[in-house]
């Protein structure tokens, strides 16, 4: 029985000493597996922040558009205004057709054509003797505003205005560019972040399986452990058992031999000094 005890205590002893080595390996795995989930929690809060200033970027930059494309659109109807008093004075003095800033405006887009656009040479003659009539045109539209000085002073008056909303349309697409320029950083930054947080809930999903084997292995470790107490106590038991018993063999093996000496010495036998001791230990003498 004790042999047994002491086979099965080994081979628990072997069990656990795995078990721990086990649980030891994966509670450093488990603790890998927590740094980089932590590491991918703080990068995906810090993504998220960023995103949001560039969302704060873009507000701010909408909002500066809106304003100036009100402050925008108030001069433009300003200017409005004052090229329709300007047409009403071309009707009255049969000054009517395109106005010489849109005249202008068609000379400069067909010189910017002329300039940048490979063509034949029958189309490029077509071209300049466009540009030569709408020339005549200009010229001739001009001597007859220089000639009406009320016209002219409003058309000068109305493209100064224009001028001026003209700033403000500048800057509210500058202001629109850095809102889109925002807008786009906002939106990769928030995919970034999601790519980010799916690695740490993979990192996270990982630690608690590792984390669970970890402890399935410490319980084996404890439960072996408490099984190797128990057959301690047993053996303790076992080996208490046999010391009583092997002292009650001896003590029954003495009282038999000092009875037997007893009846020699009742026979009148002659006793040796070891007999005689014999019998004071058993105080039958």
């Amino acid at each position: 029985m004790l042999k047994e005890l002491n086979n099965k205590k080994t081979i628990l002893r072997e069990q656990s000493e795995e078990s721990k080595n086990k649980r030891n390996d994966l509670n450093a795995q488990a603790s890998v597996l927590a740094s980089k989930r932590n590491e991918l929690n703080k990068r995906t809060k810090d993504l998220i922040n960023e995103a949001q200033e560039y969302k704060k970027l873009r507000d701010e930059n909408n909002e500066k558009v809106k304003e100036h494309k009100a402050q925008r659109d108030e001069i433009n109807a300003k200017a409005n205004a004052i090229f329709s008093k300007a047409d009403a004075i071309r009707k009255d003095h049969n000054l009517d057709g395109p106005s010489i800033h849109d005249i202008r405006k068609d000379i400069d887009r067909l010189e910017f054509s002329q300039q940048t656009e490979v063509m034949t040479t029958s189309k490029e003659r077509e071209l300049v003797s466009k540009i030569t009539e709408l020339q005549k045109l200009y010229k001739a539209k001009k001597v007859q505003i220089d000639g009406n000085t009320e016209l002219k002073a409003f058309l000068e008056e109305a493209q100064a205005i224009r001028d001026e909303a003209s700033t403000f349309h500048t800057a509210l697409s500058d202001f629109a560019q850095k809102a889109q320029e925002s807008h786009d950083k906002m939106i990769s930054t928030f995919k970034e972040a999601d790519v980010v947080r799916a690695e740490s809930d993979k990192a996270h999903k990982d630690f608690v399986k590792v984390q669970e084997e970890a402890d399935e292995h410490h319980k084996k470790f404890i439960a072996a452990q408490k099984e190797m107490r128990d057959i301690d106590k047993e053996i303790r038991k076992l080996r208490k058992t046999d010391t009583v018993t092997r002292r009650d063999s001896v003590r029954a093996d003495a009282k038999k031999d000092a009875e037997d000496i007893f009846d020699k010495f009742k026979s009148g036998e002659k006793l040796t000094m070891e007999n005689l001791m014999t019998l004071q230990k058993s105080g039958l003498l």
